[in-house]
């Protein structure tokens, strides 16, 4: 039987990835790392030998990070795995873990204030809260469809997601803030982020508003994206009660190595870590 990707194979492979009960973001993203694949094959022949060039031709791509490129290679990777054609799996390559962050890509608590009050300044409540609630309480943005009137009006929302099921508390100031916004926008029920068409508010868009807000508020857009206001909770978190079992259940990780990945330290922290050592010979 000839291998090739077809149309009709990609959603019998899709399907597949719903009915392992994978989420919504991640049979988007594999979809779209397929796509990647589908494109440089151009109807060539499909063989180990131009996977391995697949492999080279992604890593000769300056645009794209190792991680990035182990993310494409484990789309193929699990469609050929699904197909049956084990022989065409490439490996993926190994990466050591980052002991600490660029501080040009960390976002600071001093930062996420200014773009809190300057989207309240100019009117842009909707960001705004969004913004405060991802921050205030650890989730994923997918997760945000799950305050609902209802759930903030109990203090709980309740998140289906990788299989699993968790309980988020809205803190009380988050709670109040909320429930304010509800009533300025004579909202009954229903997502509490959504459009003027009563649709939950997608990814693409919150991005866009949140680097829109950048330049307002003088905040470096590569620090302003939804994941990074998890990982300042996570973060401030950790930094207040030390108990990393508590924030990987908050978080809703399945492995305290994940939530370990959220609470390096800046670079900044670890040269001066390195520097207290003072093991350089000084005269």
């Amino acid at each position: 039987m000839e291998q090739e990707i077809t149309e009709e194979l990609l959603n019998s492979f899709k399907n597949y990835l719903f009915e392992q009960e994978k989420s919504k973001a991640t049979i988007q993203k594999y979809m779209r790392d397929l796509k990647k694949l589908v494109e440089f094959i151009a109807g060539r022949k499909l063989s180990k030998v131009l996977l391995v060039e697949y492999k080279d031709y992604l890593k000769n791509d300056k645009q794209y990070k190792t991680s990035s490129i182990n993310s494409f290679l484990a789309a193929a990777n699990c469609l050929f795995e699904y197909a049956g054609w084990h022989e065409l799996k490439v490996k993926t390559y190994k990466v050591q873990k980052k002991i600490f962050v660029l501080e040009e890509r960390e976002l600071s608590k001093n930062e996420y204030n200014k773009l809190v009050k300057t989207a309240m300044r100019e009117g842009k409540c909707r960001i705004g809260m969004i913004i405060q609630t991802i921050c205030a309480t650890g989730i994923r943005v997918s997760e945000l469809s799950a305050f609902t009137v209802a759930a903030v009006k109990r203090g709980v929302a309740t998140i289906y997601n990788k299989g699993k099921e968790r309980q988020i508390l809205i803190p009380r100031a988050l709670q109040v803030r909320l429930l304010q916004y509800i009533r300025k926008k004579k909202m009954k029920d229903g997502p509490v982020f959504r459009t003027s068409n009563g649709n939950n508010v997608d990814r693409s868009w919150i991005w866009r508003e949140m680097k829109k807000l950048c330049e307002l508020a003088g905040v470096c857009k590569e620090k302003v994206f939804p994941h990074n206001l998890r990982h300042l909770f996570a973060k401030t978190f950790y930094m207040m009660y030390k108990d990393i079992v508590k924030l990987a259940d908050i978080l809703g990780h399945n492995s305290i190595d994940t939530t370990r990945l959220y609470l390096r330290e800046s670079y900044l922290q670890y040269q001066k870590q390195l520097e207290r050592l003072n093991l350089v010979f000084r005269e």
